[in-house]
C-alpha cells in the first residue's frame, strides 16, 4: 500500500480526511480506492498534455483495472497494490469504466446545456464513487446505493459551486448553461471573473439543488446502514458546511483567496462525527 498512501497523504482532500474514521483495512482499502480516482482525474486534468495523448492514457487506466478486476497482472503499480482489494469487496469493473468515461467528458466537454447532463457528469465522477465506496464500507440494505448517488450528486454540485474561478481559468464552465441564460449571466463574465448579484442569484439556484440532493441522500440512508458509512456520513457533513459557508460568503468565490473551510473546522467536523458515530445518534449530519 506504499504508493496508495503516499499519494493519499500527498492530496490532503476532504475526501482523504474521512478515513481517519474507518478501522484499518477498511482504511486501506479507502487509500488504494482514493489513488485510483486520483490518478485518473490528474491524466484528465493535465492540460500540458495534448488531448489525444490523455485519452490515450484513460484507455490504458480502463484496460489495466479490467486486468485487475479479472484477478490478472495489472502493470500499474497502484493498481497491483489495488487489485487484491478489488477481490475481497468485489467491485466492479463497470463502475470503474463510468469513473473514466466522467474523466473523459473532461477531455472534451467545456460546458453543459441542462441540469440532466451535468447530472451525468456528476453522477459519474462523484456518485460513482460513492457506489464504490459502500461496498468497501459494507451495508444491507440495497437503498445504500440510491444513498450514495444523491450525496455523491450533492458533494459534486458544492465542488462545482467553489471551484467556478479555478475552473474558469482552464477554459470549463460546468454552471448549466440553461441556468446562466435564465439568470442572465453571460460567459463572458464567468470567464473573466465578473461577480454581480445575478451571479449570486445564479450559484443560489445551483445551491438550492445541490441541497435537494443532501436532503434525498439523509432520508434514503437506511437507519441499520448508518454506522458503516460513518466516513461517508462526515464527508456529508464538511461539504454541507462548505456550501454555507460558500453561502455565508455570498458565492463571491472570483477573489484572491479560495473559500474553504479552516483545518481547525475539519478536525472539529470529525471529533463531532466520531462522537455521534458512538453514541448511535440518528440525526442527519447535513441537509
Amino acid at each position: 500500500m506504499q504508493h496508495s498512501h503516499a499519494l493519499t497523504q500527498k492530496s490532503a482532500s476532504n475526501l482523504a480526511l474521512a478515513f481517519i474514521l474507518l478501522p484499518r483495512p477498511k482504511r486501506d482499502a479507502m487509500s488504494a480506492l482514493y489513488a485510483f480516482c486520483r490518478a485518473v482525474d490528474d491524466v484528465a486534468d493535465e492540460d500540458s498534455v495534448p488531448t489525444e495523448q490523455r485519452r490515450q492514457q484513460l484507455a490504458e487506466w480502463r484496460t489495466d483495472i479490467l486486468r485487475a478486476c479479472n484477478d490478472e497482472n495489472p502493470e500499474f503499480v497502484l493498481n497491483q497494490e489495488f487489485r487484491p482489494i478489488i477481490a475481497r469487496f468485489r467491485l466492479p469493473f463497470a463502475l470503474f469504466d463510468e469513473l473514466i468515461k466522467g474523466c473523459e467528458m473532461d477531455l472534451d466537454t467545456l460546458r453543459y446545456e441542462s441540469y440532466e447532463a451535468l447530472e451525468l457528469y456528476c453522477y459519474r465522477v462523484a456518485s460513482v464513487v460513492g457506489l464504490l465506496s459502500i461496498e468497501i464500507f459494507g451495508y444491507q440494505n440495497p437503498a445504500c446505493r440510491d444513498y450514495a448517488v444523491h450525496l455523491g450528486q450533492a458533494l459534486q454540485l458544492t465542488n462545482i459551486l467553489r471551484d467556478v474561478k479555478n475552473d474558469a481559468e482552464r477554459g470549463r464552465i460546468y454552471l448549466p448553461q440553461s441556468e446562466l441564460k435564465k439568470f442572465g449571466v453571460s460567459e463572458a463574465e464567468i470567464l473573466t471573473g465578473q461577480y454581480s448579484e445575478r451571479y449570486f442569484a445564479l450559484a443560489g439556484s445551483v445551491a438550492g439543488r445541490a441541497k435537494r440532493f443532501y436532503h434525498l441522500a439523509a432520508k434514503t440512508l437506511p437507519p441499520a446502514d448508518k454506522p458503516a458509512m460513518v466516513a461517508a456520513e462526515l464527508m456529508g457533513s464538511v461539504y454541507w458546511q462548505l456550501l454555507q459557508k460558500l453561502e455565508r460568503e455570498k458565492f463571491n468565490v472570483f477573489g484572491p483567496q479560495p473559500i474553504r473551510l479552516s483545518k481547525p473546522h475539519k478536525l472539529a467536523l470529525i471529533a463531532k462525527s466520531w462522537l455521534r458515530h458512538l453514541v448511535g445518534s440518528t440525526k442527519p449530519n447535513y441537509g
